[in-house]
């Protein structure tokens, strides 16, 4: 191992207690390592020796990049090819697509970097001097890049750059508030921070709104809106889940002064590495700790623990609620396993899917309710096919693509909400009534006047790159399926966006888009180590 890969390592921990295949210890913890931060003592990809790599000058990378290194594995009929290759500088560990109408060919990506102290005097005494004890810094830095169709060669376009703390986490909240994007962002510093999306003269900003510093001496590791699906309460206010590298979860709320504190409370021995709405009962959150423990909670009474799994080996780092089907939740962990569960028994999993590497991060599909993404660290990223295990509670389920990266640890992974494929004479599909696309009825507390605005369905010119079928370009958020929701604007239905012929009945239920063949998907990962942020491109019949 390199000495600058060594530099991101905690010299006083030892051999690193979430590496797969190690057994957790047993509390009391020790003191939090001055460095932590997205698990940065994974041992090296096994496959081959982790290269000494120079992380204050990265090598250059060149798109588009036809040919994938690494090992890569598909399920029959599927195959998956890398549209381009961006290099981040810094570190990469998280990504996210806008799910907002209007904003879907953005996406924004994070990132994390160690710096140590400048130390001018180069002889080896002195630097055993009080300047050794200097803390490093945790630098990050956050891309906002437009997917450009008509630009094959570079279809991600770098449209800002913003330096800031260490980036842990993002989530764009899935409803417009005061007609602009949110996105949420947890960094080193210990805060939550919202960024509005502005356009202007055809380019887009990211600006600061307000900040939340959850404490003192922490890292805020994670977040999640309680925005993950439409059907809100009208009078629901618009909330924040955190978790923090103390253990604690933050329930923060979105008013006309900023971010508030709800409550805080500890739960977890070691570091809260993920916290996560139940997006169906949104007083419920999910919660996983490095204390290789899942808890639920209810956030009417603070603190309240409805359950608690040790289900997992080792340290819980991602959890996510179905957007599509009530009751489905989906867990991972460093112990190299995604589990999922009926939130009515919490007692056992009904399905136990083996991942490559440690599961840092779970991604449902936006439009297909059976498709999960899973960000496998130095496994690289899986796509789990849980149709099956979901409708029969049954551990059946079928893994659609796995592919590793030599040398690199995938943190971040998140499907494109673009219109994805040749979908033939599809009509409108009715589970989009119940996914994060827009929301009329809910009430988000203003922030300097925010509020949660209907967002109207647009047509809209997006398609893949190389994909010359014709078709809605992107998938809309409307349906017949409207309750509470409100109808399409006239305008809208005419202007051949969703075509419905005379006579044509929509499907009432989420599982609608079975019927149809989508066989093309765009999705983007990030990792560590080699500092790239990855556009690809999966087809499958």
């Amino acid at each position: 191992m390199g000495p600058e890969l060594r530099s991101l390592l905690p010299a006083d921990l030892g051999p690193d207690p979430r590496s797969p295949r190690r057994p957790r210890p047993s509390p009391p913890t020790p003191a939090l390592p001055a460095d932590l931060g997205p698990d940065p003592r994974p041992s090296p990809p096994t496959s081959a020796p982790t290269p000494a790599l120079n992380l204050a000058s990265p090598p250059p990378l060149h798109g588009p990049v036809s040919a994938v290194s690494g090992s890569d594995s598909c399920g029959p009929g599927s195959r998956v090819r890398l549209l381009q290759a961006v290099d981040t500088e810094y570190t990469a560990d998280s990504v996210e697509w806008c799910p907002l109408e209007g904003c879907r060919h953005l996406l924004v990506c994070g990132t994390y970097q160690l710096r140590k102290p400048e130390d001018p005097r180069a002889d080896a005494e002195s630097k055993s001097g009080p300047d050794a004890d200097e803390p490093q810094t945790r630098l990050g830095r956050l891309y906002l890049y437009s997917f450009n169709e008509d630009n094959s060669a570079r279809p991600l376009l770098e449209v800002q750059r913003r330096d800031t703390s260490a980036i842990l986490d993002m989530k764009w909240c899935h409803i417009l508030v005061a007609g602009h994007a949110l996105l949420g962002v947890a960094d080193a510093g210990g805060s939550i921070e919202l960024l509005r999306l502005v356009e202007s003269e055809n380019a887009y900003t990211l600006q600061p709104v307000s900040s939340f510093a959850l404490g003192k001496q922490c890292l805020a590791l994670s977040l999640d809106w309680s925005t993950g699906r439409t059907e809100r309460a009208s009078d629901q206010p618009l909330k924040i889940i955190s978790s923090d590298s103390k253990g604690k979860l933050h329930l923060l709320e979105v008013t006309e002064a900023g971010l508030q504190e709800v409550a805080t409370w500890p739960a977890h021995h070691f570091e809260a590495w993920i916290a996560a709405f139940d997006y169906w009962r949104t007083e419920i959150v999910y919660s996983g700790g490095d204390d290789g423990l899942l808890k639920g909670w209810d956030t009417r009474t603070p603190g309240t623990c409805v359950f608690t799994s040790e289900r997992h080996s080792m340290g819980v780092c991602s959890v996510q609620s179905s957007p599509h089907q009530e009751d489905i939740l989906a867990t991972g962990s460093y112990d190299e396993h995604v589990l999922l569960w009926d939130t009515r028994n919490m007692k056992e999993p009904f399905a136990d899917m083996a991942a490559q590497g440690g599961v840092w991060r779970l991604k449902w599909h936006p439009f297909h309710h059976h498709l999960l993404l899973a960000a496998c660290m130095h496994g690289g990223f899986q796509i789990f096919n849980c149709q099956k295990a979901i409708e029969e509670k049954q551990e059946a389920y079928t893994v659609s693509v796995s592919h590793t990266l030599p040398n690199s640890l995938v943190y971040g992974a998140d499907w494109s909400w673009l219109y994805s494929g040749s979908l033939s004479e599809i009509h409108e599909p009715c589970c989009l009534g119940t996914f994060p696309c827009s929301n009329s009825g809910a009430r988000a507390a203003p922030l300097c006047s925010l509020k949660a605005v209907h967002q109207s369905p647009a047509a809209s010119g997006h398609h893949l790159a190389e994909d010359k079928e014709e078709g809605p370009s992107r998938l809309q958020s409307g349906s017949k399926r409207r309750t509470p929701l409100q109808p399409l604007a006239e305008d809208t239905t005419k202007s051949g966006n969703w075509r419905h012929p005379a006579g044509t009945k929509v499907c009432d239920c989420d599982l609608c888009l079975e019927a149809a063949t989508l066989n093309t998907d765009l999705l983007a990962t990030c990792s560590f180590y080699d500092h790239v942020l990855h556009l690809w491109k999966w087809e499958s019949s």
